[in-house]
């Protein structure tokens, strides 16, 4: 039997995977826009081997890809009447890449229903939340992650809907700012989770790494349950400081697009800060996860013996090594 996220994340920092819906879109299997999740039933390989590259590179968590596979979001491209096969064939995908050691979380995300002091818009999120718990949980999932949220009262439902499983729940919201849309700081909205029932707060998406540690140190203090990161890999700006804002959203982002190396540093900062739950969101594939899981002592697959002679080269790794010194 899996240990729990719960016992895992007592043991060490754990390492999540990374985005799924703008990586299947630059692929050819989502269409950029709505970015809904039909590819699990449409073409369901290239999700497979999408899970595969994460759990190759060390990621030791595996998100179902149910984010927007609420009903209203699925109507917007005609897939309403295929609510459960989405949600159900995303978990079992999802399992299959899983294997025996790797944990699998369901997911919901903000449903765009939402409405501050509205409660027939928060009884409409709470049936969209319960219909996709329904059927991830009758799959099997080992906790859930509910995500990219940009109000904290929407969250609170997730969570609200989400512990009824009885298992572990995640809960992370997204900031366009200083502030969550119903005027809380990442430190309120944390405390606020935390006091809702979720196991784990913290953030996820809209911010580059840059501006989501801040973002995240507020979070660790507020907060005594454990902590979540998982930036975008893109490139924000000081005037736009969230991806979806930026010029290039939703498929010009190629030149905002950040190196290995510059989510390995955000994965070193993170875990300084004392973060439980290291992973990616949007732009984040297997080189970013893999640079991560090297950063935190993980030990990705990919990693082999390499015998370098600069004298007498065999790439051009090592031919033109002195001129890019150069540089």
């Amino acid at each position: 039997m899996k240990p729990s996220i719960l016992d895992k994340l007592k043991q060490g920092i754990v390492l999540g995977d990374g985005g799924y819906l703008l990586a299947l879109e630059n692929r050819g299997y989502v269409q950029a826009g709505p970015f809904t999740p039909e590819v699990t039933i449409e073409h369901p390989n290239a999700l497979l081997a999408l899970h595969q590259e994460f759990v190759n590179a060390g990621a030791e968590v595996l998100q179902v890809l149910t984010f927007y596979a609420s009903e209203n979001k699925l109507a917007q491209i005609g897939y309403a009447n295929r609510l459960e096969e989405i949600n159900r064939a995303a978990v079992k995908i999802a399992r299959q890449a899983a294997g025996k050691d790797v944990l699998v979380a369901g997911d919901l995300c903000l449903t765009w229903k939402y409405v501050e002091g509205d409660s027939k818009s928060h009884d409409e999120c709470r049936k969209l939340f319960d219909d996709q718990i329904r059927y991830q949980a009758a799959e099997g999932v080992d906790f859930w992650i509910c995500e990219t949220f940009l109000h904290v009262g929407e969250a609170k439902i997730a969570i609200e809907c989400a512990r009824k499983t009885k298992l572990p729940v995640m809960a992370t919201m997204a900031f366009e700012g200083p502030k969550t849309r119903d005027g809380k700081t990442p430190a309120e909205a944390a405390k606020i989770l935390e006091d809702a029932g979720a196991d784990i707060v913290g953030s996820n998406c809209w911010q580059d790494p840059t501006r989501m540690l801040p973002a995240i140190e507020q979070i660790r203090k507020a907060v005594k349950c454990f902590v979540a990161a998982q930036p975008v890999g893109y490139r924000c700006s000081d005037e736009i400081p969230f991806f979806t804002g930026q010029k290039g959203f939703p498929d010009k982002l190629n030149p905002y697009h950040l190196t290995r190396y510059e989510l390995g540093d955000f994965a070193q900062k993170a875990k300084d800060l004392g973060v439980n739950y290291i992973g990616g969101c949007c732009g984040c594939e297997g080189s970013h996860i893999r640079q991560m899981a090297r950063v935190l002592g993980k030990k990705p697959s990919e990693l082999r013996e390499w015998k370098v002679d600069y004298q007498a080269p065999q790439s051009a790794t090592e031919a033109y090594k002195s001129l890019r010194d150069k540089q």
